[in-house]
């Protein structure tokens, strides 16, 4: 056994609820980040649905690499499959990530499953904005996920030119109720 490494692509970035040694920026390469996941619990609820951010097939995406102390791994390890496996549209994978300065390590992420009936895909920009004005879950307003997620990725130079868009849109929005 050694330390662990998870991927972050999203809301794990800004409130990863765990604790770390380390967090490195770093790449993944053969998914990419995406608007593509209809939240039941988190964000939305069956009835009226948020969207998500899941890490779909093809391209690349910058997020973060956590470094897990071994003595920590068990304890992440069950916080994150209840955190990220609530419904099973995520997949847990092993994928080689490229840390920040050089290096490349093996990180456990979380990436859609594509045959999972939560999966949207891609969605039109009004699509997109209507599902994350409306919802709220369990753990809050869709659309605090977006902005959050959104200042988050533009503090550390991420361009993603939805949820800037969406941002734009929802900013005068936070706090409202669904």
């Amino acid at each position: 056994m050694s330390d662990l490494w998870v991927f972050g692509y999203g809301s794990l970035m800004w409130r990863p609820g765990f604790s770390y040694a380390e967090a490195v920026p770093a790449r993944l390469r053969g998914e990419h980040r995406a608007l593509c996941v209809l939240s039941y619990v988190h964000r939305g609820t069956r009835e009226k649905p948020g969207l998500v951010l899941g890490l779909d097939k093809g391209g690349s995406c910058r997020g973060v690499a956590f470094r897990i102390l071994e003595a920590e791994r068990d304890a992440v390890m069950s916080y994150l499959r209840e955190r990220e496996l609530v419904t099973n549209v995520y997949r847990e994978v092993t994928r080689p990530v490229r840390l920040a300065g050089g290096g490349e390590v093996r990180a456990v992420t979380y990436v859609v499953d594509r045959s999972h009936p939560q999966y949207a895909g891609k969605l039109g920009r009004d699509a997109v904005l209507a599902l994350v004005r409306e919802s709220a879950g369990v753990s809050g307003h869709n659309r605090d996920y977006v902005l959050a997620t959104a200042e988050h990725l533009a503090s550390v130079g991420i361009n993603d030119q939805l949820l800037v868009w969406l941002a734009g849109e929802l900013s005068g929005e936070r706090g409202r109720s669904a």
